[in-house]
């Protein structure tokens, strides 16, 4: 299975992301073939800070689990309004 075969499974999560040029917290926003569309948290205002576009072959690594993700879907949560 391809990278970006999984990383679609992943569309509209919070994960950890490795490419070539740098390495960020964020949210998939779109995955495609081509390019993956990355928005970028800032994890100490819980903010996004910016939308990346990312060639697809240029991903490295991907961490969709653990203590830090955890953590920002539950700041980010907490952020949320009651309904």
């Amino acid at each position: 299975m391809r990278l970006i075969n999984r990383l679609k499974v992943f569309e509209h999560k919070y994960v950890f992301l490795r490419w070539a040029t740098g390495a960020d917290y964020g949210k998939l926003k779109y995955v495609g073939d081509d390019y993956v569309e990355f928005d970028i948290i800032d994890i100490d205002t819980m903010e996004y800070k910016e939308t990346t576009i990312i060639n697809s072959s240029l991903i490295l690594e991907a961490i969709f689990g653990g203590p830090d993700i955890s953590r920002i879907v539950a700041e980010i949560s907490s952020m949320l309004p009651d309904v």
